[in-house]
């Protein structure tokens, strides 16, 4: 990471993805979380699995905003090369419930 992440729930969201730990990255969400791709709600677990685990997904962060809650990443995965993204997270209780990805 290139850039100090200021939201523990983020950071470990983060922390996750790069380790490829599947446990862990689920540990980091509510119970009920969501996602959307683009714009376009997806099954977050069909998602993660495509993208991220499957694909080899990680997040080298640019960018974070002042309440630590969205960033700007170079994500890489097998799929589809590197590209300049945008996250944004919204967090309960110490937990990531949504999180909102996209092109940046």
């Amino acid at each position: 990471m290139s850039v100090q992440l200021n939201d523990p729930a983020v950071a470990a969201f983060v922390a996750a993805v790069n380790a490829g730990d599947k446990d862990a990255f689920f540990a980091t969400l509510t119970d009920d979380a969501t996602m959307s791709d683009d714009g376009s709600e997806r099954d977050l677990a069909a998602w993660t699995e495509k993208e991220i685990f499957s694909a080899a997904g990680r997040m080298e962060v640019d960018r974070v905003s002042p309440d630590g809650h969205t960033l700007e990443v170079t994500y890489t995965n097998s799929t589809w090369g590197a590209m300049h993204t945008r996250w944004t997270f919204t967090v309960r209780d110490g937990k990531v419930s949504r999180f909102e990805t996209g092109q940046a």
